[in-house]
């Protein structure tokens, strides 16, 4: 393998790209031609190794368009007590949205995602957790904590990651444990009472074993107002716990094996739902109705969540291979219920509503009563070190679970009038295989295939129609049962032109299995969208600067996702259902720098710019259930707009994010600075296109200023996140009223770490 690193200058004519010009004269003309001795002193950048290809290599070697982020970075970002949403727009062309607040996280890659909210929605993006695939959404909201890296994998993996991966997989590393003792604290307050306290502790055992334990305490106060029953501090507040134990066996032999429990409770506020709050006729905050301190419900509104969970990955090194066993298991339980309609009454149903027109209640919740998960994944890994390095592997998925869907009689006592159950299994099982091939000096050439099935048996059932009093019936069961086999590839070529830059280009294509959708609550028909397929064609450069000061990595992409799987949300109907486009197309770039400007000062960028368009010239959805100015054409059926050339939801054109780091040493400690900025560009929220349904763009502020101390296993600081209060409607029900959620607010907070 080529290390990319060394801690020397760049040859002269080396420079190759208007990005790596820039920074290099940022960096400083007169230190390119000092004495490359002289230059390896100080401020050089730590190689960063991750498993993007299922073994550990350097980030700029890897054929791929990947973002790392480290401890210190994570750490910075999430301060206080986020969720997993914090890393959204930190990593280029990476979205995180929810629905449901700290729990059914929805992923975007290159504004390629799905915003269905169902419990059983599939995603074109993975999370991976330790090598163990959280394919359920309500899986993907573990809180992040005592983590050694996250990675982004941009652009389709079916092929070592398979099933569910054709716009990327974000994948997490949690620390593990060694054999010496090792470990660390921290905790903070803030606003609204926000406390958190976690930490981590390790150490050996002797003859080759090892353990270490994680622990999570997360609380902040319910801080938003009920306006309609006068209720203070009534809602947004939680409590949650987390917690991770690991034992490894090592001993330097043949063998090494590594065990995971984990385990999670939450109980709080569902996400809040406001009516009326955006201004009808623009995509701004109607002052009149919106006030982020206050809700006015007549309907509860409550979240209660346990998950746990482990793995088994075991390791045998022969003569020239290495085999691997991850053998996991994953259960949630989940009760989510909101007051949907975002405010009081029902004009319709009573006369009376408020904020703003109301037409009829809407209290609902999800629930998921039993889940489990089960994979296994074998496989064979080279390990010669050679000219040529393969992989190949077995991998198989087994999912089960039950969703109850709830709707309750709000201006009638808050029983409950509709019921909806779902229940569904998936089987799938997968055969893989890579190589590269070290062609020349400066040639590497690289291929995969996979082999995937996939099934599923649903049914859904009606028990109870909200509209029963208009004589609206049960219904069902009704069944589906699709299933699918694919083949995956990918091929990619390295030219390293010296030890400094690396030329990559890389076609890959991916798989998407069908989706059910199965809503009855309000609709009568169970939706199934078949398979969806991806190519992707990529190209960039990976380059190190300044004896290894600064990295610049930039790349474009174009993709085609055939029979598209999209999600057809709301309406005057309240009805969801997966739908297939002809094809969507993306293209764009991302831009990832990182410099050491001076020894106390480092500087990370991040730049994503994605153009994305559904291209289905005969494809309309159901629109406005809310009144809203659309600006497409209508389709053939009443009520329904054509959506071809528009964008996907949740797409920006542009994220960006810039971290600061300064700090400088003093006889008694270090003082520090560091700051970041996330910005993204405005979004659709559904798939046609409102002037209401538009949200606006959205930049945010962090900062922290701390103080280390006791040769630096001590650290007090202060932090603010969103420092400027940025207010915005950050998400829409297309469904009764303008319904939107907003942003959180400016949040201050004081921070004591200390590691061992």
């Amino acid at each position: 393998m080529k290390k990319l690193h060394t801690p020397r200058f760049l040859r002269a004519g080396s420079v190759c790209s208007v990005p790596v010009i820039l920074l290099a004269s940022a960096i400083g003309g007169n230190a390119m031609a000092q004495d490359a001795t002289d230059d390896a002193a100080e401020g050089v950048l730590e190689e960063v190794i991750v498993t993007a290809t299922k073994r550990a290599e350097n980030i700029q070697d890897i054929p791929i368009s990947i973002t790392a982020l480290n401890q210190s970075q994570i750490e910075q970002m999430s301060a206080g007590v986020p969720d997993i949403r914090f890393m959204s727009g930190r990593v280029a062309n990476l979205t995180i949205e929810s629905s449901f607040g700290r729990v059914f996280p929805r992923f975007y890659i290159r504004g390629y995602g799905n915003t269905d909210f169902d419990l059983n929605a599939s995603q074109p993006v993975s999370y991976v957790v330790d090598e163990i695939v959280q394919e359920n959404p309500i899986l993907k909201g573990f809180p992040v904590f005592d983590v050694e890296r996250v990675e982004v994998l941009r652009g389709p993996q079916g092929t070592l990651f398979g099933r569910n991966t054709p716009a990327g997989i974000v994948k997490l590393d949690s620390v593990k444990p060694v054999d010496v003792p090792d470990g660390y604290f921290r905790a903070s307050y803030g606003t609204y009472n926000a406390s958190r306290i976690e930490g981590a502790f390790g150490t050996g055992f002797g003859n080759g074993w090892s353990t270490r334990f994680s622990l999570l305490y997360m609380h902040q106060d319910d801080w938003v107002d009920n306006g309609y029953t006068g209720e203070k501090d009534a809602y947004s507040g939680f409590d949650e716990w987390a917690a991770r134990l690991q034992v490894a066996y090592d001993n330097g032999g043949d063998f090494r094996a590594l065990f995971n429990v984990h385990y999670r409770d939450l109980d709080g506020s569902a996400i809040l739902f406001r009516a009326n709050i955006i201004e009808p006729g623009s995509n701004g905050l109607n002052d009149e109705y919106y006030d982020r301190d206050t809700v006015f419900f007549d309907g509860q509104n409550e979240q209660d969540l346990t998950q746990w969970g482990g793995f088994a990955k075991l390791e045998w090194d022969f003569s020239n291979m290495t085999l691997t066993s991850i053998t996991g298991y994953e259960n949630v339980e989940l009760f989510s219920r909101g007051d949907i309609d975002g405010g009081f009454g029902g004009c319709f149903v009573i006369g009376d509503c408020g904020p703003g027109f109301i037409p009829f209640d809407a209290e609902t919740a999800d629930g998921m009563p039993d889940h489990r998960q089960w994979t296994q994944e074998f496989r064979l890994t080279s390990n010669t070190g050679g000219a040529f390095n393969w992989l190949a592997g077995f991998f198989y998925f087994n999912e089960k679970f039950t969703i109850d869907t709830i709707n309750y009689a709000t201006l009638f006592g808050g029983d409950v009038n509709g019921l909806v159950e779902q229940w569904q299994k998936t089987k799938a099982y997968a055969f893989f295989g890579s190589g590269t091939w070290d062609v020349s000096e400066k040639w590497r050439l690289g291929a995969g295939i996979r082999y995937s099935h996939d099934e599923k048996d649903y049914w859904a059932e009606r028990y109870l129609s909200p509209l029963s009093f208009l004589g609206v019936p049960p219904l069902g069961p009704i069944y589906a049962d699709p299933d699918d086999d694919k083949v995956t590839w990918d091929v990619t070529a390295n030219y390293f032109q010296n030890e400094d830059i690396n030329w990559y280009g890389r076609i890959a294509t991916g798989f998407r299995a069908p989706s059910i959708q199965g809503r009855l609550l309000f609709g009568d028909t169970v939706s199934v969208a078949e398979s969806e397929t991806s190519i992707s064609y990529e190209g960039g450069i990976k380059s190190t600067l300044a004896g290894g000061r600064a990295r610049v990595n930039f790349n474009l992409f174009y993709y085609k996702v055939d029979d598209a799987q999209l999600t057809a949300v709301g309406g005057e109907a309240n009805f969801n259902q997966v739908i297939n486009a002809d094809n969507v197309k993306g293209k764009g770039f991302e831009l990832d720098l990182q410099a050491q400007l001076t020894p106390d000062l480092l500087i990370t960028y991040s730049m994503g710019y994605t153009d994305t368009e559904i291209d289905d010239e005969n494809l309309a959805v159901a629109g406005c259930g809310a009144p809203c100015t659309v600006t497409n054409p209508p389709g053939d059926v009443e009520g329904s707009f054509l959506i071809d050339g528009n964008p996907l939801p949740q797409a920006p054109k542009i994220t960006s994010n810039l971290i600061v780091d300064w700090s400088k040493q003093l006889e008694s400690g270090t003082i520090y600075f560091q700051g970041d900025w996330v910005y993204r560009s405005k979004i659709n929220f559904v798939l046609y296109e409102a002037k209401e349904y538009r949200g606006k763009s959205l930049s945010e502020i962090g900062l922290r200023i701390g103080y280390r101390f006791g040769e630096g296993n001590h650290d007090l600081s202060f932090f603010g996140r969103n420092i400027s209060d940025r207010e915005r409607n950050i998400y829409t029900i297309d469904f009764n009223n303008l319904t939107g959620i907003v942003n959180n607010p400016r949040t201050w907070g004081v921070e004591y770490a200390w590691r061992y």
